[in-house]
């Protein structure tokens, strides 16, 4: 009976502390479910960190084929004192071709993607370059101007696209790589040309005043030469380009207006 009655003195203790323990946890409850609902509805939490905003990617380079659907309406054939290719550069159908495929002649015809063959006449050379600006006596409906990039921004390595009427071939679609910058090559006519863009896009005649276009579908350079090492005078890798900007004539940047060059 002792032991009984140490045992019933002993229970109302516990129990006491079992219901104090009982009421901290149940405040302590409480404060956790008040703060979540704090928490979740806005008042009083902290607020959530902001979750990242996703990072702009560089848009994916164009296929050749796809080069070649955006570029294929603005380029055109030339016909002067020999066959070439030309690139329309404004709305108002200005063409850009080679100046050595003009040189001398008495007509020039500029036949347009669609068909339409009209003269024109030479609006400003650039014989240090080696280029020509054409403006048609009339142009047809719809002209599509090509999309003028910066060649200074061309590196070794890049890949380009050159599309041209090689050997009499309309619209002969090419790919490669910028093979060199800054390079030096003689032109028809003997004149040193400077400050070239070599790639290795297979160009022959015929080719000449057709657009380097880079894999965003930009106009970076105009064909203008081709290295001939042999009397066959054909494509051996090595093709050349007058940056855009100094085609246009502002520069190797490619911000000059087209207009004409005096």
């Amino acid at each position: 009976m002792t032991v009984s009655g140490e045992v019933a003195d002993a229970a109302p203790p516990r129990r006491r502390r079992w219901r104090v323990w009982s009421a901290v946890a149940g405040v302590a409850l409480l404060l956790v479910v008040t703060a979540l609902v704090a928490f979740r509805a806005g008042g009083g939490g902290a607020p959530p960190d902001a979750a990242p905003s996703p990072s702009p990617t560089a848009k994916p380079p164009l296929t050749t084929a796809q080069v070649y659907t955006v570029l294929a309406p603005s380029v055109v054939s030339v016909r002067g004192s020999g066959n070439g290719t030309g690139v329309v550069a404004n709305a108002d159908g200005l063409v850009v071709t080679a100046f050595h495929v003009v040189d001398g002649a008495k007509t020039i015809e500029i036949t347009f993607p669609d068909g339409t063959e009209v003269p024109a006449t030479l609006a400003g050379s650039d014989r240090a370059n080696d280029i020509a600006l054409l403006l048609p006596q009339r142009a047809p409906t719809v002209i599509v101007p090509a999309v003028i990039g910066n060649a200074g921004r061309l590196a070794i390595g890049d890949d380009v696209v050159a599309i041209g009427n090689q050997l009499g071939l309309v619209h002969s679609t090419t790919a490669g790589v910028v093979s060199g910058l800054e390079r030096v090559a003689t032109g028809t006519d003997g004149t040193r040309l400077r400050g070239l863009i070599q790639f290795d896009a297979a160009v022959n005649p015929g080719s000449s005043g057709g657009p380097l276009v880079n894999t965003r579908g930009e106009t970076v350079g105009i064909v203008v030469a081709l290295l001939n090492p042999t009397p066959a005078g054909t494509f051996v890798g090595v093709g050349f380009a007058v940056p855009i900007g100094a085609a246009l004539g502002g520069g190797a940047d490619g911000t000059g207006p087209p207009g004409p060059m005096q």
